[in-house]
């Protein structure tokens, strides 16, 4: 492998010990079955936790009216950053406060509390030719604002 043109810290990063590292993140459970949890460049801080976005779409995706979810970090003044979910709706489901006030209980019944939804957004989600969610697009929107954000109510 040649590694990454013009970048010799990256390539020495990625081929440590003789084994290139993907940048994926994954579990293994005492079966030996390997899970897949996310990126490791998508994880974030929030307070100081480090929080995996693919762990907290799996939780939202648990819920009736969630059809697509994708989690970014969104700037707080008190935590430096906290979990913000972009939602797709399944059919038959309107936002509003009220989707967003299921959904926000739905992530105090399912997460610990330092990896709760703490901010929600009901849009449609960027994605490439392939289908993955274009993260940076979305953290991009946070970072911008405008759309129509629902906080969670403490």
């Amino acid at each position: 492998m040649t590694g990454y043109e013009g970048d010799e810290e990256r390539t020495a990063e990625a081929t440590a010990g003789g084994f290139y590292r993907t940048g994926d993140i994954g579990s293994r459970d005492a079966d030996g079955y390997i899970t897949y949890i996310g990126r490791a460049d998508d994880v974030f801080k929030a307070s100081d936790y480090k929080i995996s976005p693919f762990e907290l779409e799996s939780a939202l995706l648990e819920h009736e009216a969630v059809a697509e979810a994708a989690v970014v970090p969104a700037p707080d003044p008190v935590r430096l950053a906290v979990p913000k979910a972009y939602i797709v709706l399944a059919e038959g489901w309107e936002p509003g406060p009220d989707t967003a006030k299921a959904l926000f209980a739905h992530s105090r019944a399912v997460l610990a509390p330092y990896k709760r939804i703490r901010r929600l957004e009901f849009a449609d989600l960027p994605k490439t030719v392939s289908g993955k969610i274009r993260r940076i697009e979305l953290r991009e929107r946070t970072a911008r604002g405008g759309g129509i954000e629902f906080h969670e109510e403490i």
